[in-house]
C-alpha cells in the first residue's frame, strides 16, 4: 500500500476548528484513504474524525504533518495539503 506524507502550515485564521475541521474531515472521508494528522506537539488525529481533528488544537500558522495511506496516496496528500493551507473559513 502506498504512503505519502506532507508538512503543511494551517492557513485558516481560526485554525483547524469548527468549519475548517469539518471541511477537512469531509474531504478525508470522501477520499476513501486512511489519513493521520500530527501536530507540532506530536499529537496525532484520525483525519476522518471531527473530534480527533478538533482535539489537535492546530492554530493558524502552525505546521501539521499529514500521512495518507492507500492507492494514489501522493495525489490525495497533495489535495489535502492544499486544503489545509487555504483559508477554509473563507469558503
Amino acid at each position: 500500500m502506498a504512503q505519502s506524507e506532507r508538512r503543511v502550515v494551517v492557513g485558516s485564521k481560526v485554525g483547524l476548528h469548527a468549519r475548517p475541521a469539518s471541511l477537512l474531515v469531509q474531504a478525508v472521508v470522501a477520499s476513501g484513504h486512511a489519513v493521520t494528522i500530527t501536530s507540532e506537539r506530536g499529537d496525532v488525529a484520525d483525519g476522518a474524525s471531527i473530534l480527533s481533528v478538533l482535539t489537535l488544537g492546530a492554530m493558524f500558522g502552525e505546521s501539521v504533518d499529514i500521512t495518507v495511506n492507500g492507492d494514489e496516496a501522493d495525489r490525495v496528500a497533495g489535495e489535502l495539503a492544499a486544503l489545509i493551507a487555504s483559508d477554509l473559513d473563507a469558503h
